[in-house]
């Protein structure tokens, strides 16, 4: 059983995984709430089964995630799978919660990134959401088969903060990968053109993204700044007043919530996240594969996309004038956006194609013949 907390992930982030898994022979049932038609029918044509599940994707409610417990519970002991992996926070504690209710069941959660519970900095409201976290995964975690993570400083926080049963199996894996035949490599533009693809939420860097555009655009009046994505419930979510206001001055370009990212890809010279920590960027290995220079922040999960220098710039987190800095430097010098291009791919074929990804996934999994 695959478990997510959106099931539009189902088939962007697992889809691949769960292909090779039926292609395998195995009976594989994906299970997240509210999957609308196209999902089910993505899905379906997988050779995938599906099972609605309700599931607050976000917030802590005590007695709304005691529901959730109990509904997976039920689901686990009608089902009977014999794998359960589980990703993002809700799905991978209180799935693995679940299966210890039924028994028998392997379970192999991923760590998709640490997210807002983990910011450092915040008020009494996130120290609490902070707190829980961390309970929750140690006790959730305490009989995980193995536990999948997508980069090193998310592995070394959990180890740190005790959170890791000392049986469980420990697999690195490099994020969810990319199909680098469907992610085909494409020509560069030759207009500074850079976009960003994400959660509209502050911890991607949406602010600091929009005043380096700010600062680029009095040097480079010519160079466009484009965003896609949604807003999201989240405590950080960017006001849609905001939104607005950038699109009226002129600074951002809003694409909106895109179904296909790849003409926005094709039409980018440079591809932006300055993220303040993720697992591992899934819009930055798409960027790589179709052959983009990519500027990131040097944090978890970000630096393992970008050998700086090489096929893009590592800058530091939240901050507005390197980034812009950067920005500048490929407009200035557009022969290194195509050297980085060709880097990023290379990049792509070599460690993050999704082969290798699901290939150390299923080792994990230890799946019965």
């Amino acid at each position: 059983m695959v478990l997510g907390s959106f099931a539009e992930s189902l088939t962007r982030f697992r889809g691949a995984l769960m292909a090779e898994l039926v292609g395998q022979g195995y009976d594989v049932l994906a299970c997240a709430p509210a999957a609308d038609d196209a999902t089910r029918q993505r899905l379906a044509a997988l050779g995938v089964r599906y099972v609605d599940i309700a599931m607050q994707r976000t917030g802590l409610n005590p007695l709304a995630d005691l529901g959730l417990l109990w509904r997976l519970a039920a689901l686990l002991r009608r089902e009977r799978p014999d794998v359960l992996f589980c990703y993002t926070i809700k799905p991978v504690v209180y799935g693995a919660l679940a299966a210890r209710l039924v028994g028998g069941i392997r379970v192999t959660p991923m760590i998709t990134g640490l997210g807002y519970a983990f910011m450092g900095g915040g008020g009494r409201l996130q120290r609490w959401v902070s707190a829980a976290a961390r309970a929750l995964y140690r006790l959730a975690l305490q009989r995980a088969h193995c536990v999948f993570f997508q980069n090193p400083d998310d592995l070394g926080e959990f180890r740190r903060l005790g959170l890791l049963p000392a049986q469980a199996r420990i697999q690195q894996v490099p994020g969810s990968g990319v199909d680098t035949a469907e992610y085909a490599q494409m020509p560069v533009p030759a207009a500074p053109v850079f976009l960003l693809v994400a959660r509209l939420v502050r911890d991607k860097g949406v602010y600091e993204y929009v005043e380096a555009a700010r600062q680029v655009r009095l040097r480079y009046p010519a160079a466009r700044f484009q965003i896609a994505g949604w807003i999201d419930e989240n405590p950080t979510a960017i006001p849609e007043e905001a939104l607005a206001d950038w699109v009226s001055e002129g600074v951002i370009e809003f694409l909106g919530k895109l179904e296909d990212v790849r003409p926005a890809l094709a039409a980018c010279a440079v591809y932006v996240l300055p993220s303040y920590r993720e697992g591992t960027p899934r819009s930055v290995l798409e960027a790589m594969a179709v052959g983009r220079a990519i500027i990131t922040t040097d944090a978890p999960g970000c630096r393992e996309t970008v050998v700086d220098q090489y096929n893009g710039v590592l800058v530091p987190v939240a901050d507005a004038a390197r980034l812009a800095q950067a920005m500048c430097s490929f407009i200035e010098r557009p022969e290194r956006v195509e050297e980085y291009a060709r880097a990023s791919r290379l990049l792509a074929e070599q460690r993050f194609d999704v082969r290798i990804v699901n290939r150390l996934i299923i080792q994990g999994m230890d799946l019965p013949c």
